[in-house]
């Protein structure tokens, strides 16, 4: 089910209630430093109101009603957010990292890529297709800073740009990765492990939660 982000809080509440998961999308916005309690950089791009608004009501229900959430790239960050994390607010300029974490403007390219370590003891480490180090798409310029509660970081880039958190507070699955899987190749098996990990998680919910 697509949501829009026009709908009112009556209908959002609503509709939240009769989902098994959530999956939060990338966005060409940037979450509203005000809300990780920073100054704006003069690279952050302009927030979206309604997308905040969209995500924070639909988190605030998915750990209420412990249902299963896959956060991607806008959306990873929109979660540690939530969770009272903060952000890199421009990664070439905070980091001056020698790694492309999106296409230059130009000179933009179909795609970026880079390999990034996955923690043995977590979650992503025991999907198929995952290894001490794989290979992902990259489009984005912020990234998680200090993580929110209860987030474990369980991913990085060369760097040390997080690229993937897990959530520690209860038994429920909760997964973000800063890459984006729907784009990856139709054969990457990790890609497709994520979303098959997350409809098995949402199964696995109570009837009427």
């Amino acid at each position: 089910m697509v949501l829009s982000l026009g709908l009112g809080t009556e209908h959002l509440d609503k509709i939240a209630s009769t989902l098994d998961a959530v999956l939060l999308t990338g966005s060409p916005a940037d979450v509203d430093p005000s809300r990780f309690r920073a100054a704006r950089h003069s690279a952050t791009a302009d927030p979206d109101q309604h997308r905040e608004r969209t995500d924070w009501a639909l988190l605030e229900h998915a750990f209420a009603e412990q249902k299963p959430t896959l956060a991607i790239c806008y959306g990873i960050q929109s979660l540690n957010v939530f969770l009272d994390g903060t952000l890199v607010q421009d990664i070439p300029s905070e980091l001056k990292t020698s790694i492309a974490h999106e296409t230059d403007d130009e000179d933009p390219a179909p795609e970026v890529f880079h390999t990034t370590r996955i923690d043995p003891d977590s979650k992503l480490s025991r999907m198929d297709g995952a290894s001490e180090e794989v290979r992902v798409n990259s489009s984005h310029h912020q990234s998680i800073l200090e993580p929110g509660q209860d987030l474990r970081i369980v991913s990085r880039a060369g760097d040390g740009v997080v690229e993937a958190v897990e959530w520690t507070g209860d038994g429920n699955w909760v997964v973000g990765i800063q890459w984006h899987p729907e784009r990856m190749f139709s054969s990457d098996p990790l890609a497709e492990s994520l979303f098959r990990e997350l409809v098995q998680a949402a199964r696995k919910v109570p009837a009427g939660s």
